[in-house]
């Protein structure tokens, strides 16, 4: 499946308020995202082994909401992982990959 398809596929099954449009993908979006990082670290501290389909799982929902706050802007998801790609690629060859700040 390419990215777009599974984007078209996803907002098909969007049901929220239009009127919070990227507000609502953007909170769920972390709270989703805090579901990956505790599975990861219970994992680590050693309270239980990882689950790796559980965690897949939950970033498919990870996915879901970003392909919902992309839509929400005017953007596919192939345009975005274009632009992150292209975005990496500057900061490669400009040697900056490792460091802070969004504009490096």
């Amino acid at each position: 499946m390419e990215l777009n398809e599974y984007q078209d596929a996803a907002l098909k099954t969007a049901v929220y308020p239009k009127e919070y449009k990227i507000i609502y993908p953007a909170l769920k979006l972390a709270g989703e995202a805090g579901e990956v990082a505790e599975k990861v670290g219970k994992s680590l501290r050693g309270d239980k082994a990882l689950d790796r389909p559980d965690l897949a799982k939950e970033l498919g929902d990870v996915l879901w909401y970003i392909a919902a706050g992309a839509a929400d802007i005017g953007y596919t998801l192939e345009q975005i992982a274009n632009m992150n790609l292209n975005k990496l690629g500057d900061r490669a060859v400009r040697g900056v990959l490792k460091g802070d700040g969004d504009n490096r």
